[in-house]
């Protein structure tokens, strides 16, 4: 073993002190401090230094799962709090230390609470476990009121829900009740009328008819071809309508007569304007030989003599008198036929209320059809039907006839969730296409067209050169 010599330096000045290897003297001081803080080994029990081991040797690991690794660590301390911690026995020189409580400033509620020793806190405990008992009631309260269905649809006056403000002689008006809440921070907003019923009546989902199935009964089959005719029908006769309060109306004319009957209508009183204003120039020509005179004829004071006069009032008596006996000799006739007036005014007043039964009626049914949301109302789709000869009889062979898509689409703009669409169709411009001159065909290029024109040119040139020679 070769043993290191120690080499030898000078020590004449202070900053040759600082060369001094002095590491085993640390190391000594280190180990003395760390006795302390720990203790030796001659202090310390069996217990503490040896651990007897009693697992057998052919036990398999246990193999903990990571979720149990974290309740595990989760009861070890904190590695942040470590430095925290006091682990040396090291005794504190200074034996007789006064250690002064630190007193907490304001209450402690906690011990006033534990162990009241005042009035004060009694009545403040007491206070507390009253309000606390009012809160859970509140709590439980507003927990029953959640549980409890409300009927959305139910009409609430919104004077019940402030006091005072609806009372039974009925001083207080709908519209002075109205004024109160506005003032007092409790406006009334006006809803619409339809947010309190519903607008429709059309279910989230039909089932289909029974002879759409791939394999119908023969019943069911007849029945959905029945309605299908039904609709066409309608829809053929309302088109018939149409045809004929529009297009049937009106005669067809040729071309030529379409456009004889335009000239005639756009030079209808010219000729009749030309032969009034030649008259009138003649009569003017006339007029200026004749002498001066006015246009209306003088107006002449003609007075009624006493005579008419008292002849015109005497008419005017009869007629009133007249009148007088025309309306009594009809209030008497008005007396003597009361059943038969009486029964002409039930009829009129019954043809009233079913006038007025039949419109509501048609306002009620007219509530829950589809809303026209936007542009467009709302059809009611074809119906998707196979004919006889296209049913299959297994789903191998069944030709779809439906989408699930659009028919969920639809059912939305039935119930006025999505307003009524149509696909729009937009023309697209003209665009004007040239072949390139690469792809184009040999012997049609401008080029090529430009040296036949200028051959041919060349060619008859010449030909009318040898003519004249």
């Amino acid at each position: 073993m070769s043993v290191t010599k120690k080499k030898r330096i000078s020590k004449k000045n202070k900053s040759a002190w600082r060369k001094t290897d002095i590491q085993d003297v640390e190391q000594f001081l280190e180990d003395q401090r760390q006795e302390e803080r720990i203790g030796t080994f001659a202090d310390k029990k069996d217990a503490d230094l040896f651990v007897v081991d009693a697992t057998p040797q052919k036990v398999k690991p246990i193999i903990l799962t990571p979720k149990e690794k974290r309740k595990l660590n989760a009861k070890k301390p904190m590695r942040s709090h470590q430095a925290l911690e006091n682990t040396s026995k090291v005794q504190d020189p200074i034996v007789k230390r006064n250690h002064v409580k630190q007193k907490k400033n304001g209450r402690n509620i906690e011990l006033e609470v534990c162990n009241p020793t005042k009035g004060r806190h009694r009545q403040a405990n007491s206070d507390r476990a009253r309000y606390y008992e009012k809160l859970d009631q509140r709590l439980a309260d507003k927990n029953s009121n959640l549980k409890t269905a409300k009927d959305i649809w139910q009409v609430e006056d919104f004077r019940d829900k402030i006091p005072g403000l609806k009372d039974e002689k009925g001083w207080i008006s709908r519209e002075l009740a109205l004024h109160i809440t506005g003032n007092v921070g409790r406006k009334v907003v006006k809803t619409h009328e339809s947010l309190r019923h519903s607008t429709t009546k059309a279910k989230k989902f039909e089932p289909p008819h029974p002879g759409l199935s791939y394999n119908p009964s023969l019943e069911a089959h007849q029945d959905l071809l029945a309605k299908v005719v039904d609709r066409e029908e309608g829809i053929i006769k309302t088109e018939k309508h149409l045809q004929r309060v529009t297009t049937r109306m009106f005669s067809k004319v040729t071309p030529e007569q379409r456009d004889l009957r335009r000239l005639m209508e756009m030079s209808e009183g010219v000729g009749d304007e030309a032969d009034e204003v030649v008259e009138n120039e003649d009569k003017a020509d006339e007029n200026d030989d004749k002498a001066y005179h006015t246009v209306n004829a003088p107006v002449e004071n003609k007075k009624k003599s006493k005579h008419a006069r008292r002849n015109e009032l005497k008419q005017k008596e009869l007629k009133r008198q007249h009148e007088a006996k025309k309306a009594l000799k009809k209030q008497t006739a008005d007396l003597l036929r009361i059943k038969s007036i009486r029964a002409e005014v039930d009829a009129e007043a019954e043809e009233l209320n079913e006038l007025k039964k039949h419109r509501k009626k048609v306002a009620e049914k007219k509530k829950f059809e589809p809303k026209r949301l936007g542009r467009h109302k709302f059809v009611e789709p074809d119906i998707d039907v196979n004919m006889p000869e296209d049913i299959a009889g297994n789903l191998r062979n069944v030709k779809p006839e439906s989408s699930l898509l659009k028919d969920r689409f639809q059912n939305m703009q039935k119930r006025n969730i999505l307003p009524t669409t149509v696909i729009a169709s937009r023309k697209l411009a003209k665009i004007k296409r040239f072949p390139r001159s690469s792809h184009k065909e040999p012997g049609v290029s401008y080029q090529d067209l430009r040296q036949q024109r200028k051959a041919t040119a060349a060619a008859a040139a010449a030909a009318k050169d040898t003519i004249k020679l």
